[in-house]
């Protein structure tokens, strides 16, 4: 017992100071990165394209957001997958608002049982885009963007080495829900292991056409379940580059219950274990990060209860410590984003003594989330996504079992939780 205990106590310390390590150079790469933004006549014709289903918490602002781009030349090009979703309403009364003539939404024509709804989605906009776009940029309807997000998505693109640039998302530490504040604890590393595996995120990305052209990219949606995590074997294969831009850390204030946020975990495990460019690696992370807290709590308190007193107070410590480390780290990678996101002109949460208790408590429960969510979706095959399910046998053997229009019942009641 004495063995185990010693190993359980190193292999916690040990990993800290890995996770400690590769925080501190996400942290530098934010602070060094330095992309000079383009004029407007070096900056090619973009189009933005955003697959809605659902009416999403923050839907008008995002595209609000998306229509005052400091951009010379680009279109949004919208797509509902029926004129019945709530999402078709919400975005027409925008448009009206913004007076806007840039902007153009449509349905979907067929839809396809052999992929996602948003996969779908991304082969109708990008297969209708003429010759003069030069690159194609993708949003989620979660995202709220600055007014120069899309010059510093596209601007690195001009680098012919570069084939794609992506940022990711940021959630805010002071949710009503502990399942927010869960979602945000595990998006911290989450956040990191991006950055270090080069996965690009679908909610704030940007392709040249040429290169979507070039790698097949409209066939391989087609076939998928998931639209960003298999972009990084398609852009590798061809030898171009996948570049993270910090100033597009973007700040999502939707909120999640335990319930709705572990359905979601499941399916975005199911992605990675699909999709992921590392997906052995992102295991032997999930056994350090859940697992071996897990068992260290669970023996401490089972050598409490046989009174070996000694090693239980040593592996207390050990976890202990190994938590402590991880608010630490978890507060230092606050402040380093939240310099971003005051860049950016928006509100920056208030981290309060009472929110930081918080915190502490949501990483032993994140841990255990984590857990469950790994270990329920080990033989899961069936996914059910906005309303809709779909069978899953492997990467590129995806069927949707029946398709159905959004309704304005399928809503949450909650209007700030994310679908």
């Amino acid at each position: 017992m004495q063995d185990l205990t010693a190993f359980l106590s190193k292999s916690l310390i040990s990993w800290l100071v890995i996770q400690v390590c590769l925080t501190l150079i996400f942290l530098l790469y934010l602070r060094s990165y330095k992309q000079p933004l383009l004029s407007d006549d070096q900056l090619p014709k973009t189009a933005v394209i955003l697959c809605l289903r659902g009416a999403d918490p923050f839907l008008p602002n995002c595209v609000r957001s998306l229509l005052k781009q400091n951009y010379p030349e680009y279109d949004l090009k919208l797509i509902v997958d029926s004129p019945e979703d709530p999402a078709f309403k919400i975005a027409k009364e925008v448009i009206t608002e913004m007076g806007a003539t840039n902007c153009q939404i449509s349905t979907l024509r067929t839809v396809r049982h052999n992929c996602s709804l948003k996969c779908n989605s991304l082969v109708q906009a990008v297969s209708d885009l003429d010759d003069s776009y030069q690159v194609v940029a993708l949003v989620d309807a979660d995202t709220i963007v600055h007014t120069n997000w899309l010059r510093e998505l596209v601007s690195p693109l001009t680098n012919e080495k570069v084939g794609l640039t992506t940022g990711n998302r940021w959630y805010v530490p002071t949710g009503k829900y502990w399942g927010s504040l869960v979602r945000y604890a595990g998006n911290v590393s989450t956040v990191v292991q991006m950055f270090l595996f080069q996965v690009p995120w679908g909610g704030s990305l940007a392709i040249k056409k040429q290169v979507l052209n070039q790698t097949e990219l409209l066939e391989k949606w087609g076939e998928a379940f998931g639209d960003d995590m298999l972009l990084h074997k398609v852009i590798k294969k061809h030898k171009l580059q996948i570049k993270f831009v910090p100033s597009l850390l973007m700040l999502n204030r939707e909120e999640s219950d335990l319930p709705n946020l572990l359905i979601s975990l499941k399916r975005l495990i199911l992605c990675s274990r699909l999709y992921h460019p590392n997906w052995l690696a992102l295991v032997s992370d999930a056994i350090s990060s859940i697992l071996f807290p897990m068992l260290t709590i669970i023996l401490a308190l089972g050598l409490l209860l046989a009174t070996e007193w000694n090693q239980a107070f040593s592996l207390f410590k050990s976890y202990s410590i190994y938590t402590i480390g991880l608010l630490l780290l978890m507060l230092v990678m606050e402040l380093g984003v939240q310099e971003i996101i005051r860049a950016q002109d928006q509100p920056v949460p208030q981290v309060s003594l009472t929110t930081i208790m918080k915190m502490l408590l949501a990483i032993p429960c994140t841990q255990w989330v984590y857990g469950l969510a790994m270990l329920s979706s080990i033989r899961m095959s069936t996914v059910t996504w906005r309303g809709l399910t779909y069978r899953i046998q492997s990467p590129w053997h995806i069927r949707l079992v029946e398709y159905h229009p959004y309704q304005w019942l399928d809503q949450p009641i909650d209007p700030k939780i994310s679908l």
